[in-house]
This record gives C-alpha cells, sequence and structure tokens, in this order.
C-alpha cells in the first residue's frame, strides 16, 4: 500500500502546532480551578510556607506565572503541576554547588522550590523571581536590595544539571548518535545513504552545497564543515523541542546564544588569515589618516557582529514563546467559545509559524557564521596604489 506523503506532512505539521497548546492546557488545567471562596494567604504566611511567595490565585496572574515559568530553566524536570492537589508530575535533577567545598544533592530537597535545602551544615534555597539558588539561614530567609529589589543573599557557583543543560546533553546524544549512523551507513552501502539518518542528508547538502560553499569558498569550506553542521542541527533540535510539551527554552536563553556566538566569534578570529586582520587595522585602497580613523570602527564591527547573532537567536525564539504562551492563555481568561476558538486559531497559525522560525532562525545563524569564516579567510584583491 502506499501512503501518499502530503497528508503525512499536513498531519506531522498539524501535531507541531498543537504541542504548544497541549502543554499549556496540562500545566493550567487544575491548577486554574482555584475555589473562589478560598482566603489568600497572608504575607507572612506566603514568607513562612514560600520564602515570599505566594502562588497566584487569579486566572490572570496564573497564565502570566505559567508563561514565565515556561521561559525561564529550573532545577527539576516537572511536566504537570496541580496545586490544588499539591502534586507535580516529573522528576529531580541533581544540584552541583561550589560554596567552600563542593555541594552535590538532588533538587527534590527543595520541593519544587518551597523548602530550604541543607548540605554539609549550608542552607540554600531557590528564589522564585529569578529561579536562581541562594545561600540562606535555616528559616530561608531572603534579604532584598532596598535599591534594586534583587536579593543580596550569597550565591554559590552553580555547576547543576538544568533543565535546560539536560536537553542540551540530549540533543548531543541524539545528534552524536543520528549522524554516527549515518556515516556509517556510507561506508556500508557504498556511499548511498540509510536508516533514519537519511532524513537529514538533504539538509546536509544544503549546507555544504549552499551555504558553506559560496560563502567561504572550495579551498577553505571544509575545515568549517563540522562546526556549521554542528550548530544548524544543534540550534534546530532545540528550537523543536521548544515547541514540544516538554516546555524547554534553551535557545531562548541568553547565556546559551551568547555562547554559541562566542564559538563564531572564537573559530572566526584564531582562524583568520592576514588579509583578515590588514583590512580592520590598516585598511587597504584608502588615503592613510582615513585608515586611522576606519581602524577602531572596523576592530568595533568585529565585537558586534556575534553580538547580533546572540541577540538575533534569542530574540525571536524569546518572544515567540512569550507572544505564543500569552496567546493560548487568553482561551482561560475569556472562558467563551468565541474567545477560546479565536485565540485557539491564532495560536495555531501562530505555531506553525514557530515550526517556521525554527528552521530559519538555524539557517540564519548557520549561514552568518559562514559569512564571517569566509571574510576571515578571503584573499587579497585589492592594490595599494591607484594610477
Amino acid at each position: 500500500m502506499v501512503i501518499s506523503k502530503k497528508p503525512l506532512q499536513f498531519i506531522l505539521a498539524m501535531t507541531m502546532a498543537l504541542m504548544p497548546i497541549v502543554n499549556f492546557a496540562n500545566s493550567t488545567n487544575d491548577s486554574t480551578v482555584v475555589e473562589a471562596h478560598a482566603a489568600p494567604k497572608t504575607e507572612e504566611v506566603a514568607h513562612e510556607e514560600g520564602h515570599g511567595h505566594a502562588e497566584p490565585t487569579d486566572i490572570k496572574s496564573q497564565v502570566k506565572a505559567f508563561t514565565k515559568h515556561h521561559v525561564l530553566d529550573s532545577h527539576d524536570f516537572t511536566l504537570y503541576s496541580d496545586f490544588k492537589e499539591g502534586k507535580h508530575v516529573g522528576f529531580p535533577l541533581p544540584v552541583i554547588l561550589w560554596d567552600n567545598g563542593l555541594h552535590v544533592f538532588s533538587s527534590s530537597k527543595f520541593h519544587h522550590g518551597e523548602s530550604v535545602a541543607e548540605s554539609n551544615g549550608n542552607y540554600y534555597v531557590i528564589n522564585h523571581h529569578d529561579g536562581k539558588i541562594y545561600k540562606t539561614d535555616e528559616k530561608g530567609t531572603i534579604h532584598e536590595d532596598e535599591k534594586t529589589g534583587h536579593p543580596s543573599n550569597d550565591r554559590p557557583i552553580d555547576f547543576s544539571i538544568t533543565k535546560s543543560v539536560l536537553f542540551i546533553l540530549i540533543t548531543a546524544f541524539l545528534m552524536f548518535f543520528i549522524f554516527v549512523r549515518l556515516a556509517k551507513s556510507y561506508a556500508k552501502n557504498g556511499g548511498i545513504a540509510s536508516g533514519f539518518g537519511r532524513i537529514f542528508e538533504p539538509l546536509v547538502v544544503y549546507i555544504r552545497d549552499e551555504i558553506a560553499i559560496p560563502n567561504i569558498g572550495e579551498k577553505n569550506y571544509k575545515k568549517y564543515m563540522s562546526y556549521l553542521l554542528t550548530i544548524f542541527f544543534f540550534i534546530l533540535f532545540l528550537n523543536i523541542f521548544g515547541l514540544t510539551p516538554l516546555g524547554v527554552n534553551v535557545t531562548g536563553n541568553l547565556t546559551i546564544t551568547f555562547s554559541l556566538a562566542i564559538l563564531t566569534f572564537l573559530i572566526t578570529n584564531f582562524t583568520a588569515n592576514k588579509n583578515y586582520w590588514g583590512h580592520i587595522f590598516w585598511m587597504p585602497g584608502v588615503p592613510k589618516l582615513m585608515r586611522i580613523v576606519l581602524a577602531p570602527i572596523e576592530l568595533l564591527g568585529v565585537i558586534i557582529k556575534p553580538f547580533s547573532l546572540m541577540i538575533r537567536l534569542y530574540a525571536n525564539i524569546f518572544a515567540g514563546h512569550i507572544v505564543l504562551m500569552s496567546i493560548i492563555g487568553l482561551m482561560f481568561i475569556f472562558k467563551s467559545w468565541i474567545g477560546s476558538t479565536l485565540s485557539f486559531g491564532l495560536s495555531f497559525v501562530l505555531s506553525i509559524l514557530e515550526i517556521l522560525v525554527a528552521f530559519l532562525q538555524a539557517y540564519i545563524f548557520t549561514m552568518l557564521s559562514a559569512l564571517y569564516f569566509g571574510s576571515a579567510n578571503e584573499e587579497h584583491h585589492h592594490e595599494e596604489a591607484h594610477h
């Protein structure tokens, strides 16, 4: 029986588009059913139970809280929360801290941020506003700076396996598994790909023929191919994971995009030829006085290029998650078939767009990296003297 590819593609696209909606609905299903007559916690009780943090009781606040929770990293992996019953479905992750010595314990000690964790006589608490771990006392006291309002407690150096780190490791393993099998299939089948990795072969060829070779050149493109392929599939896989009900937002994390941009920056500058640095510090073909003026501007451009890479990827992914989750949350605020239908339709269309953005951002980051590598290896084409 021959199955047409188009219906399968349509079903796959619909499934991907519905995933963020399922994720948000699962998170808010029971937590939004808060009894109207339930007495709100006083500030004193909230401080005692949640270190200055009270669970939101109105729907708008809950939508805002879940949207914020979705885009932030966390020290445990929670798939589903029922605040009415006080239940969380998920699993803890290892907490690794350096605070005058190594402290390793399970994030379950924090009880989803509601308890103080003790390790070798030291006490730590997770702040609900930024999700970071602070050193505290046995009661979990958080001192706030009067000027900034941010916690002034000491912070240990955090090497924990957070939710983002977990998915970075999963993505690395997935990429290793797929592409090692793809490489082995070439050897076994006389240069012809086979198996699951065959799906990604057209993308590999596209990156080589349409990104690497045109922008870097036939002579130098091979030494950058491994990085370009790694960065493309790394960003793509993490973007796709971000659209699933797993609720991860790795590429919408500024520290992750900063690290990726720094890698491109280092590779560009450490593999650059003399002509590249000559154009920056002593640009040929212009008067000598202008060369002195242009040198700091060109040097500033070297720093701005990776900065633009970082902001572009972070802003597009982060903003997409915020907008999508906010629109889905409108269904729980409207509570009417008209408003909910409109919100669902808009979120569905936006989810389809997010799939396109997931591929587009991976492509743009890879393309611009290849452009920078190409400029770093460009041969000398200018003449010093003009007749």
